[in-house]
């Protein structure tokens, strides 16, 4: 029901928060390093939020509106006008302590889950590169995150809905963005889906239970896998590159599928799957013991670092214009 009841809402929002955007000119325009030749507007996030909101009134945990609301407005100001790079790390780290004071759980879980939000909303930005990408990845990681139950379910299957009413709107050739405030806010709803996991109040149900939240952990990366291996993909590059760490390029995993012959649509698709396995991995290592887990997320850790060399994903030009031959 959650999924259904944000997938209507977002599917009404998405549409007038672009209409907004249009006339407010919070739009992305065309650039060196964009793939679009119009204007395209951002808000996104808006219809994103809108839909998520169904899940926090479900699991009656509206003090999560506080964090996601930030995160929203911090990707927004920065859409609007680009925040020098200190001063929005400074953001997103009061952004992690405001999600780390609201999120049930012990001190542990709440500092792993601020250091998480901090994490993965850059994550989610550096894969919103390509019409759908970021939205559809991030509903394969909340339909994940739902699967373990808890909290997390209602949560999940919202945050789901709700990006499958925005892809209506964002798939190739995409009539609205993300935007950075999208991004972030995506980024922030991963990162407080692991606790919530661990905790339940929906039909009496304890989720998987205290003893395997060193488990959850453990595993999380797996459920993530995709944003989290372009970002390490594109540091690794950028270093060896002599790159500033901040600085845009389109050396992307998805930008070299696309330079080497892959339609924008099929690298969206292939990615997505490639995060239904790696996901479906993960919930499979979130049964195990914690020792389990870790081992499990190790190896294909291992084995995503094998095929991002030996595939050549690491080897982006020196500016930034794709893979080198």
């Amino acid at each position: 029901m959650e999924l259904l009841v944000a997938l209507a809402v977002a599917l009404i929002v998405t549409p007038l928060a672009g209409s907004v955007a249009r006339r407010t000119g919070i739009v992305d325009v065309p650039g060196p390093l964009k793939t679009h030749r119009r204007p395209v507007p951002y808000l996104g996030g808006v219809a994103v939020l809108s839909g998520l909101t169904v899940g926090v009134v479900v699991v009656d945990r509206l003090i999560l509106l506080v964090p996601l609301a930030i995160a929203l407005a911090i990707g927004i100001a920065d859409d609007v006008r680009p925040i020098p790079a200190a001063t929005r790390l400074a953001a997103e780290c009061g952004l992690g302590g405001v999600a780390a004071l609201v999120i049930p759980g012990t001190t542990v879980v709440r500092l792993m889950t601020g250091a998480l939000v901090i994490v993965l909303l850059n994550a989610v930005n550096l894969l919103d590169g390509q019409d759908g990408l970021a939205a559809g990845v991030a509903g394969v990681s909340a339909l994940a995150f739902a699967a373990l139950g808890g909290d997390a379910r209602p949560f999940g299957l919202a945050l789901a809905g709700a990006l499958a009413g925005f892809l209506v709107f964002n798939r190739p050739l995409a009539r609205i963005y993300l935007g950075d405030g999208g991004a972030y806010l995506l980024g922030t709803a991963l990162a407080l889906a692991p606790a919530l996991a661990l905790t339940g109040t929906v039909g009496g149900s304890v989720g998987i239970g205290v003893s395997g939240s060193w488990a959850v952990w453990f595993a999380m990366p797996l459920i993530v896998a995709v944003p989290l291996g372009d970002t390490a993909i594109a540091v690794v590059r950028r270093l060896r590159n002599g790159q500033p760490l901040f600085a845009g390029d389109r050396s992307h995993v998805y930008d070299q599928l696309v330079d080497r012959g892959w339609t924008v649509l099929g690298s969206t698709v292939l990615l997505a799957l490639v995060q239904v396995v790696l996901a479906s991995i993960g919930v499979f290592a979130t049964r195990l013991s914690a020792v389990g887990a870790l081992v499990c997320t190790f190896c294909i850790v291992f084995v995503m670092a094998f095929v991002g060399v030996r595939g050549g994903f690491v080897a982006g030009d020196r500016d930034g214009r794709g893979p080198a031959e």
